[in-house]
């Protein structure tokens, strides 16, 4: 999909998202809809697109301020569901922007939400949202995590004096190890060695795309995402001229048991292990859940990094 065409079914999914939320006479006085932003009709998408996510979350936190919530079911006086789907909406709008435009908004939302927690303490509405935010942006499951432009935001969460010193601790962590092999820098050089003795190197292998997948034997998510590449069509023919290169490298300890699991490892791979334990050892990646994938360009420069398989196929020209 272009970028273009990615910003409009961006911006349509927000319009009708906007017009679901408008009339429930079921509801209680007291609770109201997500309150929806609308960008100036003058603008250009990409304009639209930018002024939606930087704007998003400014009507609801000025009406969250000194809810108090009467039980689970809503979060500042909107009920819980629509701000769950408010957050994954603004995630897509992230998603949709450059890093570095992505980031500096959501540091923007977490200043926004320690602002709101600072003028009110009673609230609930920071502990849950943030919860949100991180359950949707940064949980190693989610289909639309993302850590670089989570980086922004932890990193201005770890600012928040208020937070217990472990939790800042615990976002300063986060934000640091996020900013391993960020989007659109060089990928660490690593090595490794193939159940035949043979050593390689990240850098020495040559081809237009290189899909690097962390993956542990007897894992069924990476058995799932091993099936789903082999079916992926023209992906042979690629992988026999050398146009895309597959390596599957095993960071952990048990060889013995990684050599059992070869037989389902495709032969025209690179499948080998990290023999010096310098992917972890030495934060060369972060690597926080198995399986992990991330897609380098012909200079090694990352393109997708730790994306559902899914997203990675998306975005694979062969």
């Amino acid at each position: 999909m272009s970028n273009c065409r990615h910003i409009i079914s961006v911006l349509s999914l927000l319009a009708v998202l906007a017009g679901c939320a408008c009339h429930n006479s079921e509801r209680a006085a007291s609770v109201q809809h997500f309150p929806f932003v609308n960008a100036p009709a003058v603008m250009s998408d990409e304009q639209k697109l930018d002024y939606l996510a930087e704007h998003f979350w400014d009507s609801f936190f000025k009406k969250a301020k000194g809810c108090t919530d009467t039980d689970s079911t809503t979060l500042g006086l909107v009920p819980r569901i629509e701000v769950e789907q408010a957050v994954a909406n603004y995630i897509a709008l992230l998603l949709s922007q450059p890093l570095a435009k992505a980031q500096s908004n959501a540091a923007s939302f977490a200043e926004a939400l320690i602002g709101l927690e600072q003028a009110d303490t009673s609230g609930t509405v920071f502990e849950q949202l943030s919860d949100l935010f991180e359950k949707y942006m940064f949980d190693p499951n989610s289909p639309v995590r993302d850590e670089d432009i989570y980086a922004g935001y932890a990193g201005e969460m770890a600012s928040f004096l208020d937070l217990p010193v472990a939790k800042r601790a615990s976002y300063l962590e986060d934000a640091r190890l996020s900013s391993l092999n960020v989007r659109g820098s060089k990928a660490a050089d690593f090595s490794f060695c193939d159940r035949s003795g043979r050593s390689y190197t990240l850098y020495g292998i040559t081809a237009e795309r290189t899909i690097l997948f962390f993956s542990n034997p007897g894992c069924t998510a990476c058995k799932e995402i091993i099936e789903t590449i082999k079916t992926v069509p023209g992906l042979d023919d690629a992988i026999s001229s050398g146009r895309i290169a597959v390596l599957n490298i095993y960071i952990d300890e048990d060889i013995a048991g990684w050599l059992d699991y070869m037989p389902i490892y495709p032969e025209s791979w690179y499948n080998g292990y990290d023999y010096d334990h310098m992917i972890r050892g030495n934060e060369l990646y972060n690597v926080r859940a198995i399986p992990s994938l991330y897609l380098l360009d012909e200079n090694k420069t990352v393109l997708l990094k730790d994306v559902p398989v899914e997203r990675l196929i998306n975005n694979l020209t062969i």
